[in-house]
């Protein structure tokens, strides 16, 4: 029998796309880290509309995107409410149904990134409340790697390489937690994340009954 062991902390990402990204990322940056604490990163822009056309009725043409990085690690279980609330924000500022930007929230640990789903698929995990799991990339002999269905824009060596540099800050911010440098238990009061799941209260443990 597996001994059960306490689960790593993550780090949180989000991938913000819009035709108007500058705009947008001005408008909902404070809202977002309002929810989930200091962004620590955002990577260089990087093209979207060039792997897909889904979004172009909803959004328009020439959509672009960024990967930002959250300082605050969280307990992997978090990613169905971070999905919920990013649907939400989402929501505020659509008009006639149609959505002015798109949040995609995922995270980063030293062997992996995964991203959260509202979408059924073989290659999902069910976690809560509708939202699903992907492993998207895999984190093997110094890189990451994607798999027959990964998303395009996640196979491209940018996106991979901004990822590489949230994957540089996340071993620095988990070496810390596991020398019990600067783990605030209450981190997320006040936040989005306290309401739902403030019973995750100690570094790497899980939900206490």
């Amino acid at each position: 029998m597996g001994e059960i062991k306490r689960v790593e902390l993550v780090n949180l990402v989000i991938f913000a796309f819009s035709q108007y990204l500058d705009y947008w990322l001005s408008e909902i940056v404070p809202k977002l880290e309002k929810l989930f604490g200091k962004i620590d990163y955002i990577s260089k822009e990087l093209p979207f509309s060039v792997y897909t056309s889904y979004y172009d009725r909803e959004m328009g043409s020439d959509l672009r995107g960024k990967l930002l990085s959250f300082e605050n690690l969280i307990h992997p279980s978090l990613l169905a409410d971070v999905k919920l609330l990013t649907n939400q924000l989402e929501e505020s500022y659509a008009v006639e149904g149609k959505r002015k930007f798109n949040l995609d929230p995922g995270y980063v640990h030293h062997s992996n990134f995964v991203l959260a789903s509202t979408k059924s698929w073989g290659n999902r995990v069910y976690l809560r409340n509708g939202i699903y799991a992907e492993v998207t990339l895999l984190y093997l002999s110094g890189e990451f790697r994607h798999w027959e269905f990964t998303y395009p824009n996640y196979r491209n060596e940018e996106y991979k390489k901004e990822l590489a540099q949230v994957r540089e800050l996340y071993l620095r911010k988990r070496r810390n937690l596991l020398k019990g440098e600067n783990f605030d238990e209450n981190r997320f009061e006040n936040t989005g994340l306290s309401k739902e799941r403030g019973r995750l209260r100690c570094p790497g443990g899980d939900l206490k009954e």
